[in-house]
């Protein structure tokens, strides 16, 4: 096979414990957080340096053997799935934070520096990197660039796209090729912008400079436990119509708190049937007006329980809960699929309403958890795999919940990218030509169809 070619070349590359082909080892690797999808991978190499990554690239192009990156693997949507006799392309080890630039608020990283791990380096100097999915002290910026990761404090800051200035990016020919610079002002296209969310399809992204903004001042976190999930959704859109645009937006459900709970004592009240997180940040003048304002809010809403945050080990305590959330169902069922998709704020309370009918349709429990204040559902669908059936049942609720999202005019996905689950909704959300224009630029980039193939487009599988 030319995939063995490619190993005896590989060889000289890596040493054996960094050249994986034994199968106990690529165990590992067969799935990513999705682990209803499973594939072995023929190798997986373990790169150090940017130089291997390339000269790895550019032998996979020689001999047309398609490669997977991956960073820690926290994918939802079978993104980083790795290619039958196809390559897996480690890159965690690539985690070098290169240069911290206060004065113009800009750090240089590596593909597999952990998110968490950028602002603990930049907080000596005042300043932090906005994104903040709930897996971030985990998850990497290469993972993050993939699926334009967003995270709790999105409604405010915007998508790891609104964060990154340039790229160093190792095309699937084995080309490298730096897009954008250090710089918010451009008049180039925005080809950053356009790498972005791109799901590996365009290659792999080596290095990256990231926008820092300094610390806020001040924060004022807010609990409020409703009586129901509607009355929760109905709150948000109070908060939004106020004018306020508050750092972050959330709510959780009854399971939910449950399982955060159980796993991290976060204090959450357990009779709640929906729990609104509300966070303002920036300067203190405009932070305590503010405040007042979605207090009474609050207040006015019918939250029958409100808790203010005295400090910041209280706010650490609160976001504790909420970003273990995903985890902690782990502790309520043995599986669980985890959905992403957006309704317009207007239309929360109808999802959620259609969520729980649902439910009961498929007689499976249902996990709400999700970025209220852009739309942003992630109803995590418990069941058990080992029952007959259960598995196909959990899917198909799925595909409903991104139908309900598309016919409310939506989106099939807000941060966690289209992968493998999403393939089919698709051709639901874009028409003819907008999927062929997609199609057109993926094989301009990459005409052999090797970097991450099956992702994303259903026709393009090898």
């Amino acid at each position: 096979m030319v995939v063995d070619k490619l190993l005896d070349e590989l060889v000289e590359l890596y040493p054996v414990d960094r050249l994986l082909t034994n199968k106990a080892a690529l165990i590992t690797y067969e799935s990513d957080a999705l682990t209803s999808f499973k594939r072995t991978p023929r190798a997986v190499v373990i790169a150090e340096t940017q130089e291997e990554v390339i000269e790895t690239v550019r032998k996979c192009h020689e001999y047309r053997v398609p490669f997977v990156a991956r960073g820690s693997g926290t994918s939802l949507s079978g993104g980083s799935l790795p290619v039958q006799d196809g390559i897996v392309i480690a890159l965690n080890r690539l985690n070098r934070i290169i240069s911290i630039d206060p004065e113009q608020r800009i750090a240089v990283v590596e593909a597999g520096v952990v998110n968490s791990d950028v602002s603990q380096a930049a907080d000596p100097y005042g300043l932090y990197f906005a994104p903040d999915p709930s897996s971030q002290p985990i998850c990497t910026i290469g993972g993050n660039l993939a699926f334009n990761s967003g995270g709790a404090h999105c409604l405010k800051y915007g998508m790891t796209s609104n964060h990154v200035l340039g790229l160093k990016i190792v095309l699937p020919d084995g080309e490298v090729v730096e897009l954008g610079g250090d710089s918010l002002e451009s008049v180039e296209p925005d080809l950053v912008g356009i790498f972005s969310g791109s799901e590996g399809l365009f290659g792999i992204a080596l290095q990256a400079t990231l926008r820092l903004l300094p610390k806020p001042e001040c924060y004022k976190t807010i609990l409020a436990a409703y009586r129901s999930l509607e009355s929760a959704g109905d709150a948000v859109a109070k908060v939004v119509e106020s004018g306020l645009l508050p750092g972050a937006l959330e709510i959780m459900d009854n399971l939910a708190i449950e399982a955060a709970e159980a796993a991290v004592q976060a204090g959450y009240p357990l009779d709640c049937e929906g729990l609104l997180i509300v966070e303002l940040d920036g300067e203190r003048l405009t932070v305590e007006h503010d405040f007042k304002i979605l207090l009474e809010i609050i207040e006015k809403s019918g939250a029958y329980e409100i808790k203010i945050a005295k400090d910041n080990l209280e706010r650490q305590r609160i976001w504790k809960g909420r970003k273990s959330a995903f985890s902690a169902v782990g502790r309520l069922s043995p599986d669980y699929i985890v959905q992403d998709g957006v309704v317009p704020r207007g239309r929360l309370s109808d999802a959620l309403a259609e969520i729980k009918r649902l439910g009961k349709k498929y007689n499976l429990r249902v996990a709400n958890v999700f970025h209220a204040g852009d739309g942003n559902l992630h109803p995590l669908i418990l069941f058990n795999g080992r029952d007959d059936g259960a598995l196909e049942r959990a899917e198909e609720m799925a595909s409903e919940i991104l139908d309900l999202c598309i016919q409310y005019g939506g989106s099939i996905t807000g941060e966690h990218g289209i992968g493998m689950e999403k393939r089919d909704h698709l051709p639901k959300m874009f028409d003819l030509n907008s999927i062929n224009t997609m199609k057109s630029l993926h094989k301009i980039i990459d005409p052999h169809m090797i970097s991450n193939p099956g992702k994303v487009f259903l026709t393009d599988v090898p």
